[in-house]
């Protein structure tokens, strides 16, 4: 039996990689085990790390004592620490890590360094952000990388990957987007008291790269939303460094009637929100990958998903920088933009996934990786 470690760290590498666990935990030659840590800890963000308990996984390990604090380096150090003290303990056969964020960074470089087969879950994106330098990071530490496109895996090969670690499977999430199971609209606005029946979400992350500028962005953005005078379900943003700029702006909004505002959404109601939402506006990723897969309308705004996308492709898609007519201006044109798109996945990226793991040739794949150089 092998035994495989996930490591999260917030509700939308959990979301991410979701389908996979469940898929793993229900087969018998696998014993799953879930390292909790990062932002799933916090109040503030709507301490998550309960909704990972509540799927009932058997092994699920809450690193209740790695506070968050806003130095990011202080942060990936005490995670690294806490992390190989259990990864001695349990001694993994494969470590899986998401992303682009710190935690998954840290799960990386405790894989590597003891020698424990690394997995990279949507490794070779842009980001746009410091995160790009952290996801490019990761793919140097993982030992095998699951992508969604071919542009990923082209970007690795780039970065002097071995081909033959690179696996195209798509987007995990996109299995529960496509699965049938998601609860109804009722039941989600039941569940958190949303009376309006038409609405747009609203998700707006800090770029820390821009950190003199959030205040004023957000603002703007905070403007518009309520200048357009539509209703939004306003999600709270990421922790990363400016994060407390944004909530704070985000306290003139607590008792507006159009506005209804949360630290969190449990990632199969936010489905269902996104489903049938109006439009989504912000800089989230998802704006740029799950809105496609629905046809929802999705304003990008800023500079956190450059790179990301092409107009050309993402058909549902708008651009805008944090102006108040700009911003306006897309969300009257929203209707316009209603079209899907399937760039990430189709839905059978766990059917992909566990074909691949359960050949026996994946466990032969040597720890140690060759840089591969291309033509110069």
């Amino acid at each position: 039996m092998k035994k495989i470690l996930f490591i999260t760290g917030t509700r939308a590498d959990y979301g991410k990689m979701k389908p996979l666990m469940k898929a793993l935990e229900k087969d018998e030659d696998f014993e799953v085990y879930i390292f909790v840590c990062g932002m799933h800890l916090s109040e503030t963000f709507g301490s998550t790390y309960i909704e990972v308990q509540k799927d009932g996984y058997r092994n699920i390990y809450v690193a209740y004592g790695l506070s968050q604090t806003q130095n990011a380096s202080v942060n990936l150090g005490n995670t690294i620490t806490c992390l190989s003290g259990y990864v001695e303990n349990i001694r993994p056969d494969l470590i899986l890590v998401h992303g682009d964020r710190m935690d998954a960074l840290a799960g990386a470089v405790v894989g590597a360094l003891h020698n424990i087969l690394v997995g990279h879950v949507e490794g070779g994106e842009l980001s746009g952000t410091i995160d790009e330098s952290i996801r490019h990071a990761i793919s140097k530490f993982a030992h095998v990388h699951f992508v969604c496109t071919e542009e990923a895996k082209n970007r690795l090969i780039q970065l002097g990957e071995e081909e033959s670690r690179i696996f195209v499977i798509g987007s995990p999430d996109i299995d529960i987007m496509m699965s049938g199971s998601l609860p109804s609209l009722e039941e989600a606005r039941k569940k958190y008291e949303i009376s309006f029946e038409h609405y747009g979400l609203l998700m707006y992350h800090p770029v820390t790269t821009e950190y003199d500028s959030i205040g004023q962005k957000i603002k703007t953005v905070v403007d518009a939303a309520v200048e357009s005078g539509r209703n939004f379900i306003t999600v709270y943003p990421n922790n990363d460094l400016g994060s407390e700029v944004i909530m704070n702006e985000y306290r003139r909004i607590e008792n507006n009637p159009h506005f209804r505002l949360f630290p969190s959404l449990r990632f199969e109601y936010f489905l269902t929100f996104l489903k049938n939402a109006d439009f989504i506006l912000g800089n989230s990723s998802a704006g740029i990958r799950e809105s496609g897969i629905y046809g929802i309308p999705a304003i990008d705004i800023g500079t956190r998903q450059s790179g990301r996308y092409s107009a050309a492709k993402n058909t549902n898609l708008q651009h805008v920088t944090e102006d108040k007519a700009e911003i306006l201006k897309a969300i009257e044109n929203t209707g316009k933009y209603r079209t899907a798109s399937f760039l990430f996945g189709d839905g059978n990226s766990t059917e992909k996934f566990m074909t691949i793991v359960k050949n026996p040739a994946f466990w032969e794949m040597e720890i140690q990786k060759h840089f591969i150089d291309r033509d110069m």
